[in-house]
């Protein structure tokens, strides 16, 4: 017990020297992007194949999403005579925080697993140190397009997860719930903002960001041969999945304080 103890700070210490490596990466990823030359033709196929593999559970996580959101905010109002809101705190809640949750946890947990893996791989076979004997930078190489193809992917998916979590939440609050067409979609408008929109975008952009960059950071340093490439894919998703929350906590307690609601 007194071992496990004295080897607790030891290990607090390793976790916050690995996260200021990872933050470090994280700029040096920022600064490549405007370096030159580009990889263009690298950046075309991450991003296709991170959409390919994250539209279909994106769609499929997207539906229940908005049927659980519409069903509980509609019994909600139900029991407090506010029947009317229904659509408005719907689109709300799904564009502002459903959207760019499900669309990264999609992303981490297809596009990012993948990512980690390619790079977990290139380096145990040690082409990354062989690219670095040449002079060529992988950060810029190899990881800036696949952060970026998942930044671009992250919005893109966010607006259609957003489109079925709306169309969803209309279908099971006017057809299974019995509510009003008109006054859902007239409700639109009654606390629903632009802004709320550009949040959900900007949101997506950071958590793919974010998703990205760990992915890469744990692909580029495994331990132990093929099974530290295992262990490194599941560290990320989870290390992705709690950057994801504590990042959605500050920039929605942000937004709530810099644009002021609708009607105020």
């Amino acid at each position: 017990m007194t071992q496990l103890v004295s080897q607790a700070p030891q290990k607090a210490l390793a976790a916050m020297r690995e996260f200021g490596r990872m933050c470090a990466m994280g700029l040096d990823i920022i600064i490549a992007i405007f370096k030159r030359p580009f990889q263009a033709r690298e950046f075309i196929q991450q991003f296709w194949f991170i959409a390919s593999v994250s539209i279909t559970p994106a769609l499929l996580v997207s539906i229940p999403f908005g049927a659980v959101i519409s069903l509980q905010i509609g019994g909600l109002t139900s029991q407090i005579g506010a029947q009317q809101a229904n659509g408005a705190a719907s689109v709300l809640v799904v564009i502002q925080q459903a959207s760019p949750i499900v669309t990264t946890l999609v992303i981490a947990g297809a596009g990012g697993s993948a990512i980690c893996a390619d790079l977990g791989s290139r380096t145990i076979r040690e082409e990354i140190d062989a690219m670095q004997v040449l002079g060529v930078s992988p950060i810029q190489r190899l990881v800036v397009p696949r952060v970026l193809a998942a930044m671009l992917a992250s919005v893109l998916l966010n607006g259609m997860v957003s489109v079925v979590g709306v169309v969803g939440g209309y279908f099971f609050t006017v057809v299974v719930q019995g509510g009003t067409p008109g006054a859902y979609l007239a409700s639109f408008n009654m606390l629903a903002q632009l802004p709320d929109l550009w949040i959900s975008t900007l949101k997506a952009a950071i958590f793919g960001y974010l998703a990205g960059v760990v992915a890469a950071y744990r692909g580029l340093n495994p331990k132990g041969g093929p099974k530290g490439v295992g262990d490194v894919v599941n560290q990320s998703v989870v290390i992705t999945f709690l950057l994801l929350f504590f990042v959605n906590t500050v920039l929605t307690a942000l937004y709530l304080q810099l644009v002021p609601a609708k009607g105020t």
